[in-house]
């Protein structure tokens, strides 16, 4: 579209996109509100019609959440994921409204909700053949459903990190992945703070880089 958005109109225009395909149905006026701290329904109803004057949504005044959102694919068998430049230090980190970025894919690829995407960075995952710049899928997961072996995003000593999951008599060991790091035993399961596990990496063969598009920053 040839019309350019402010970059409060795109943060409108991605969250209303995210909502619609998460709930079936539009966010109300004082939602949109309550999620950009805009006090006045006014002043959302005057982003909105910006919005439409721009060719990005139809508006029917006489329907509560009465829009039409144009020109995106809303197809239900993809959802939207959160994209982070790096692992987010602690949960409050995993909040949509600090993603990078968000990338839409088919929901059978996509793992549990709540699932995220990460940058890898460096050499850390270069022996699970990740390299810099792939995009790693993160699902949230118990200790119970986390096989021998696979890898984890867990936070220790108030560091989060990419982690090999094990198991012996003694417990859970967090082992690092790079060489110079040393491994974490958890007599107590239930002192784990586990983020999730790495089921998935996405990467462009060709090289080419992703565009960082529709951030709520």
């Amino acid at each position: 579209m040839p019309a350019t958005l402010t970059e409060l109109e795109q943060k409108i225009l991605d969250y209303m996109v995210r909502y619609l395909r998460t709930n079936t149905y539009q966010p109300s006026i004082r939602e949109i509100g309550e999620q950009f701290g805009i006090k006045s329904t006014k002043t959302v109803s005057e982003h909105l019609q910006a919005l439409a004057d721009k060719g990005f949504l139809e508006r029917d005044p006489s329907r509560s959440r009465g829009v039409k959102i144009l020109g995106v694919d809303l197809n239900p068998e993809t959802i939207t994921i959160p994209c982070f430049r790096e692992l987010p230090p602690d949960r409050n980190g995993l909040l949509t409204d600090r993603a990078e970025m968000f990338l839409s894919i088919d929901r059978r690829l996509a793992g549990a909700k709540g699932c995220f995407f990460v940058r890898a960075k460096g050499g850390v995952l270069a022996a699970e053949g990740i390299t810099e710049g792939d995009f790693v899928l993160v699902e949230p997961s118990v200790p119970g459903d986390v096989g021998e072996g696979n890898i984890v995003v867990a936070r220790v000593n108030g560091r989060t990190d990419f982690f090999r999951f094990k198991r012996n008599g003694l417990g859970i060991i967090l082992q690092p992945l790079t060489a110079d790091g040393q491994s974490t035993v958890l007599e107590d399961p239930t002192k784990l703070n586990l983020v999730g596990r790495v089921t998935a990496f996405y990467r462009r063969l060709d090289g080419v880089a992703i565009p960082v598009s529709g951030t709520t920053h």
